[in-house]
């Protein structure tokens, strides 16, 4: 393999970031802190074909984005988020896929001191099969032990190190003699590049039944204050008729003036023997049918009790 001089590696590399910028209108922007080489890797290779992975230094990303505003000028959007330690995954594709297939590639990373713990870290009651001559280690950390057959039993579940919070070297000394490896590791999906916005990687969680939901809230509520306000509306329409509806039944069940909707409610008021009498008319003629079957099911069965008691005459 040729190795080519730094210069060429960066005309390459402006030329290959400026494509992908002017090429594909969607993109995440993602952190890579602690993402080791031969995990990018995997990541590269788990995404062919669905996206490609850029990543660089933040002042050269910002040249190239500035070089591209003029002819996209929507890339300006993305400037404020070059910051730190991050790349970019461009994709044409769905982006819940592109998505999950990037955080789906996760690595289990042990509790280094110094790092920021990315999430909260409970020690889970157990046995630890640790000898007694460690013991100072859970004293140092407040950890309530016991001895139990010659190992160190923990008592409770213990909070060791909260999110946010810097690990300590005890807490990593201890985690690593246990072989815990509570943290893992990957692409940070930070924000959501789509054809201009860029918003949050939470928004891709909106499922078309919340926005649903949400739309018939606001439709439910238009209606409601144009009704107060006596000011048809589209939403409020349809109340309107069903109202006007309940008071023409009301005056037609009030007076002699009737209407083809009106007679059923009429006939009831009128008369509601008849359709409490129904029912039960119903469930006679029912009982009455399953009672005939029955009886022809007995029937069946006396017959077929004579014919086998002739058959065994013939043996006697």
């Amino acid at each position: 393999m040729v190795k080519i001089n730094k210069s060429t590696w960066k005309a390459r590399y402006f030329e290959r970031l400026g494509d992908n910028l002017k090429e594909y209108d969607k993109c995440f922007v993602v952190g890579v802190d602690n993402v080791r080489s031969s995990q990018m890797q995997k990541i590269r290779h788990s995404l062919r074909g669905q996206a490609e992975v850029v990543m660089g230094k933040n002042t050269m990303i910002r040249k190239i984005i500035n070089n591209n505003v003029e002819s996209k000028p929507t890339l300006e959007r993305l400037l404020p988020h070059v910051v730190q330690n991050i790349g970019f995954v461009f994709t044409k594709g769905d982006l819940n896929q592109v998505r999950q297939a990037i955080e789906g590639n996760r690595v289990e990373a042990p509790a280094k001191a110094g790092t920021i713990a990315p999430c909260d870290v409970i020690l889970p009651q157990q046995n630890t099969g640790l000898g007694p001559e460690k013991t100072s280690f859970f004293q140092a950390l407040q950890i309530q032990t016991k001895i139990t057959k010659g190992t160190i039993e923990i008592l409770n579940d213990v909070p060791l190190i909260h999110k946010g919070d810097k690990v300590g070297q005890s807490e990593a000394t201890l985690l690593g003699m246990l072989k815990i490896y509570p943290f893992t590791y990957g692409l940070v999906i930070k924000q959501v590049f789509d054809e201009g916005s860029v918003y949050s990687p939470e928004v891709l969680d909106i499922t078309p039944e919340d926005v649903l939901s949400r739309f018939m809230v606001g439709v439910s509520r238009v209606a409601a204050a144009s009704l107060a306000l006596n000011i048809p509306t589209a939403a409020s329409v349809p109340h309107s008729l069903a109202n006007a509806f309940k008071k023409m039944l009301a005056v037609s069940v009030a007076t002699d003036y009737t209407f083809p909707e009106a007679e059923p409610v009429k006939e009831y008021l009128k008369d509601p023997s008849k359709f409490a009498v129904a029912a039960p008319v119903a469930a006679a003629s029912g009982a009455g049918a399953g009672a005939a079957k029955e009886e022809k099911k007995v029937e069946s069965e006396a017959e077929d009790s004579e014919d086998d008691d002739m058959g065994m005459g013939l043996f006697d």
